[in-house]
């Protein structure tokens, strides 16, 4: 199974880059299986061709869900994208961006998201935001290892 793993988010915003900061700490690790990370931050339809062959998806972002700051979720993106239930921080779109790719069916899409401390300007994580870094990363890798990921529980 091809996994895609997309980080997004703007690093320019503290946690709203924590998408960004977990793919790149997964470039430097490597990933099981038939897997690509990309570091994507705000320009979703970099991942475009990626996301044509892909047979899941894996999205890490920045999830405001009124939680407790660093709390990692993982949800399938038909929930996710449903606005009462979470919201984008910088409002994705990635139903769109699927619906350019050429292909008959979308792929299976998974959110792993983290509760932000701060929004502000700042390239660095929160402490909270931080401290959850290793749980997204295992929750990552653990999805990329599922078979299929089509529960909806949370991560921590």
């Amino acid at each position: 199974m091809k996994t895609l793993v997309l980080g997004l988010g703007n690093l320019l915003l503290a946690d709203e880059g924590v998408g960004v900061h977990a793919a790149q700490a997964l470039m430097k690790t490597g990933c099981p299986g038939d897997t690509t990370v990309m570091d994507i931050g705000t320009s979703i339809l970099e991942a475009l061709l990626d996301l044509e062959s892909a047979d899941r998806v894996i999205v890490i972002d920045a999830v405001k869900a009124d939680g407790v700051p660093g709390s990692v979720y993982r949800m399938p993106y038909e929930e996710f994208a449903r606005q009462e239930v979470i919201a984008s921080m910088h409002g994705f779109d990635l139903s769109r961006v699927l619906a350019l790719t050429r292909r008959a069916a979308p792929p299976e899409v998974i959110v792993v998201g983290v509760e932000p401390a701060v929004i502000d300007w700042s390239l660095d994580l929160s402490p909270e935001v931080q401290k959850a870094l290793p749980f997204v990363l295992s929750a990552v890798r653990d999805e990329i290892e599922r078979e299929s990921a089509v529960r909806n529980d949370y991560c921590v």
